[in-house]
């Protein structure tokens, strides 16, 4: 027998699924309301307070497009990609630091001897830094405090080394009992910049510069006293770039791999010996010279999968970063390398990390690499390029930025 609703129960039956459709409807919307705040909240680096809380779909739409693409950059190639992309906001809008005026900028101080050549590094942090959103003029508001004494340009007007010491003793001297700066942490939230390995040697000879401060050196070896978790390895460019970024661009690199250079250490010696007449290792045992054609080096990089970098005397080569600019994987050929970003980028994903005994097989460890593997890290290796980069005025990312946010990384574990 069929049951048959009374008009009482239907009326009662058709307004419960009013009412739940509706209360569907309003939990939908709202969903989609606190969906749009929170991404509002967090992807937002100002509070608007004429924000809606209703927005329409497209511009929910709008707002999901530009959450994904400022996220894309944070991929594996980072040790911790939330963390970076979180603590590298944190610094962009809370970090200061303080420029000592003291010093003539016409002779070793505030500014920067010149913007090229495979010391530009340095230069170009002396420009950033000085018109850059981190400047304080302010130095009860500062985390850190910059010495901006050039070594670069002290090489430049002929000063021996001894002459360096003391004048970097003097100039740090006069700092100490003019302010009351260094002597709160006996100078842990003080750093300088060079890229030059006189300014390496320079500062050796004052020591409680060299413990105390922060290095930010064209140094990767224990050997100079560089110290990882205090000390910033400052990247070696060679800028401006002869030739525009490689990469994206495998077909075209059908030599397995490549080197030439000086031979200025015991790796790069055995290196030449070992391969230099291989078939399919392009190695040679001198640069090359410009006479036998223009730009010949760098267009090397564009056609080679594999770029050695073998490590030299002191300061870190530019190799390392030509071969990211110009899209070649770069093979650290070294026992220890203190890498530019190491704490921030994870090597491994867009180079190849060789010990120095490696070398005797070198052509086979290549070879071995699948072609799947090495697309990934080339591919990667794209990604990076802008770490790697120094620009005038800077960008996000580029390399004078990373830089920033390693010091920023240390400043948070000074104490005073």
């Amino acid at each position: 027998m069929t049951a048959v609703k009374s008009p009482q129960q239907a009326v009662a039956s058709s307004t419960l699924c009013s009412i739940h459709g509706s209360l569907l409807t309003l939990a939908t919307l709202t969903l989609i309301s606190f969906t749009y705040i929170s991404l509002k909240s967090l992807h937002s680096p100002f509070h608007d307070p004429s924000f809606n809380s209703s927005p329409p779909p497209q511009v929910i739409s709008r707002v999901e497009h530009l959450v994904e693409e400022e996220d894309s950059p944070f991929s594996d190639i980072y040790h911790s990609p939330e963390i970076f992309r979180l603590n590298y906001r944190e610094m962009e809008k809370n970090f200061k630091v303080y420029i000592y005026p003291d010093g003539d900028p016409n002779t070793f101080y505030q500014t920067p001897r010149k913007l090229t050549g495979k010391y530009a590094s340095e230069g170009y942090f002396f420009q950033n830094i000085r018109d850059s959103r981190f400047r304080t003029n302010d130095p009860d508001q500062a985390h850190l405090f910059f010495i901006p004494i050039s070594c670069h340009k002290m090489r430049g007007k002929g000063t021996s080394y001894e002459n360096m010491t003391v004048i970097v003793q003097n100039y740090v001297g006069s700092l100490i009992s003019k302010y009351p700066y260094w002597n709160r942490t006996l100078g842990a939230d003080h750093f300088f910049v060079t890229c030059h390995d006189v300014g390496v040697r320079a500062t050796e000879g004052v020591p409680f510069l060299v413990k105390n401060s922060i290095r930010v050196v064209c140094s990767p070896s224990y050997d100079v006293g560089f110290i990882p978790h205090k000390d910033v390895a400052l990247p070696q460019v060679l800028q401006p770039f002869a030739l525009p970024a490689g990469g994206n661009d495998i077909e075209n690199r059908t030599t397995l791999g490549f080197w030439a250079g000086h031979r200025n250490s015991k790796i790069r010696v055995i290196l030449a010996r070992v391969w230099e007449n291989d078939t399919e290792l392009d190695i040679m045992n001198n640069r090359i010279n410009r006479a036998a054609g223009e730009l010949l080096y760098q267009k090397r990089f564009y056609r080679t999968k594999f770029c050695i970098c073998p490590g030299g005397s002191q300061v870190n080569s530019a190799r390392i970063a030509d071969s990211i600019h110009y899209g070649c994987v770069p093979v650290i050929l070294s026992n220890y390398y203190d890498l530019p970003f190491n704490d921030i980028l994870d090597w491994r994903k867009f180079s190849v990390v060789l010990k120095e005994l490696d070398v005797y097989q070198l052509k086979q460890i290549l070879k071995d690499i699948p072609d799947a593997e090495f697309v990934a890290l080339h591919n990667n290796l794209v990604q990076v390029q802008k770490h790697f980069q120094w620009n005038s005025p800077p960008i996000r990312y580029d390399a004078f930025h990373m830089i920033m946010y390693e010091l920023w990384l240390r400043h948070q574990v000074i104490k005073y």
